[in-house]
């Protein structure tokens, strides 16, 4: 979208579809397309947008965000309850509440929920108001029903795909969004919102856009709206999530820093992440995120870190260090920068030195289990490049791990960043040895995304492969690649069900409707000792084709419930099966965490 429009909250989007005629519903899809080619002008607070020659429309965002429907204004004669008002609001990005940067004092429980682990940025910790020990705590009926509303509106996405998911059906979505976050439910929020992002993304032909996040998207909402009516106790406390991560006193740390990555998200949000460690090798992290673009992401680096006095910037704190006193830490390790909390900067450590050099040690397999099991999935490893290998998605950089053939990929694609880059100058130095940060990629094969790595010619020095950008005179001579590095081994034909689930969710259920002969392809599952997987594409299949007639022989319309709870086993199996695959490939147990 062109437009340089504010942030609106879901329930004006869903609010205002919802007002508009049958009619006028059918062409919004066009209104948003048509919007989006007018002149725009922002004043302020304020984006005025000239529809024709004699109407305007206005968006008004105090704070940086539209709150109310009342804030969306059209001259036209048709409003309030025109299309122009709908349309804005479904071309604009979708507001979501900003990442915690201030600590809480005091933790408040959202209403009927525990506080749990949502996304990526919040594990779980225990409920300050526990279940009764006679009674388990249950859903409440407004729980249920945002549950089933959620449901419903994924559902209602496989049935159409991404191109018949126009703005009437995300904002049903946006509407199950608002529902859940009223009603204690922000994991299921989260994910509605992750959704209609991914759709938007897909019609507007964004670069960004990855079909396999839309997929993790659908899984995570389907799965979590299926399992929470019958849910009790600590799964219910799981399934809610938490709207904000509470912080809580830690005292004095004495901090080494790690290294920094960029961040640049779909969803608006760009800046910095620095990762530090105490003396006992545990990890934290100090963030700088708030909505932007690329821009912002590849200027983080330089910017101070918010936390105390320090005029640190992340970069310098990545190869510093910090002594904190009256810290706060989040359940994620995040670093609270709250007006009681001080630092000031202190002498860092190099890798190779204590106390960092403790985190490589690890074995890997421990590494691998830790991050399969919830943990912030990095991995400290020592490997030796190899050279490269051509996949469908770009170029991977191929190192020797403890005898283990990896495949390092770029921890992110836009082309501001340097990743790319820096991956492709490392591959012209085989036989170079390293000691590098990734961050783990579950894949039948050892894949990790590559982070941060020492200098090639100073290995007291490290590099933030997201922010620093390697020259052709850092590199060392090519030396000889390590021999005997084993080869890929064959991969069992999981592709066959996963190509499937990816795409229901892109073309809808009638792509999978099609006659065809899904027994070859079953049978072949079999074979390799995955029945179930044959038996669950089979279902997919019979799902989407099942159309019945009515007592004159006209179709009836499709039971897209059933292939909705046929496209949720599939997927749910595939991402069960991908991580014990990973597991296997780097000789880790998938289930049980390592020993502290």
């Amino acid at each position: 979208m062109s437009l340089d429009l504010p942030p609106v909250a879901p329930a004006v989007t869903a609010e205002l579809v919802q007002g508009l005629t049958p009619r006028l519903r059918k062409r919004l899809d066009a209104g948003v397309t048509k919007l989006a080619g007018r002149p725009s002008v922002r004043d302020g607070d304020t984006v005025r947008i000239a529809v024709d020659d004699d109407t305007h429309l206005e968006l008004h965002a105090p704070g940086g965000t539209v709150t109310s429907t009342d804030a969306i204004r059209c001259g036209c004669l048709l409003a309030p309850d025109c299309l122009h008002r709908a349309a804005a609001a479904s071309a604009a990005p979708i507001a979501e509440p900003e990442p915690d940067s201030e600590p809480q004092s005091r933790p408040q429980p959202l209403p009927d929920a525990g506080p749990a682990s949502v996304g990526e940025d919040a594990p779980g910790t225990p409920d300050t108001q526990s279940a009764s020990p006679t009674e388990p705590e249950t859903p409440t009926p407004d729980q249920r029903a945002a549950a089933q509303a959620m449901y419903d509106a994924a559902a209602a996405v496989l049935e159409a795909g991404t191109d018949g998911a126009g703005a009437v059906l995300q904002a049903e979505l946006l509407r199950a969004a608002h529902s859940a976050r009223i009603s204690g439910l922000p994991r299921i929020a989260a994910s509605a919102v992750s959704v209609v992002t991914q759709l938007r993304a897909a019609r507007g032909a964004d670069p960004a856009y990855r079909l396999a996040e839309l997929t993790a998207a659908l899984r995570d909402g389907l799965v979590t709206a299926h399992r929470l009516p019958g849910s009790t106790s600590l799964e219910l406390a799981t399934l809610c999530g938490t709207a904000r991560q509470p912080y809580a006193p830690d005292g004095s740390l004495r901090l080494y820093g790690l290294f920094s990555e960029p961040v640049l998200t779909a969803t608006g949000y760009a800046g910095a992440v620095t990762w530090t460690a105490d003396a006992e090798g545990r990890l934290y992290t100090v963030s700088d995120v708030v909505p932007g673009g690329p821009g912002r992401a590849v200027g983080a680096g330089d910017r101070a870190v918010r936390i105390g006095d320090t005029a640190l910037t992340h970069r310098e704190l990545s190869r510093a260090g910090l002594a904190v006193s009256g810290a706060t830490v989040s359940p994620t390790g995040r670093l609270g920068a709250g007006a009681g909390v001080r630092a000031v900067r202190a002498s860092g450590a190099a890798w190779r030195e204590d106390p960092l050099a403790g985190l490589w040690e690890l074995p890997v397999t421990d590494q691998v289990s830790r991050a399969l099991t919830g943990g912030d999935g990095l991995l400290f490893l020592d490997v030796t490049l190899i050279g490269t290998v051509r996949e469908a998605a770009g170029d991977c950089l191929l190192a020797d791990c403890d005898g283990l053939t990896l495949r390092l990929s770029a921890a992110h694609d836009h082309p501001a960043l340097p990743y790319r880059d820096n991956l492709r100058l490392l591959s012209a130095a085989p036989g170079t040895r390293l000691r590098v940060v990734a961050r783990l990629e579950p894949s039948p094969l050892p894949r990790a995304l590559l982070l941060a790595t020492d200098h090639p010619r100073d290995p007291g020095t490290h590099l933030d492969l997201g922010l620093d950008r390697l020259q052709h005179a850092d590199l060392p001579a090519p030396a000889m690649a390590p021999a005997g590095s084993s080869p890929a081994p064959d991969e069992a034909p999981l592709h066959l069900l996963r190509r499937r689930v990816h795409q229901a969710a892109s073309a809808g259920r009638r792509v999978l409707a099609f006659p065809g002969d899904s027994a070859t392809d079953s049978r072949r599952l079999g074979r390799y000792g995955l029945a179930c997987a044959g038996d669950l594409l089979d279902e997919l299949h019979s799902a989407a084709a099942d159309r019945s007639r009515d007592v004159f022989g006209r179709l009836v319309p499709a039971d897209i419930n059933r292939f909705a709870r046929a496209w949720l086993a599939a997927a749910h199996y595939t991402e069960e099966v991908d991580r014990s695959l990973c597991a296997a490939a780097w000789g880790a147990d998938p289930a049980l965490p390592p020993a502290p």
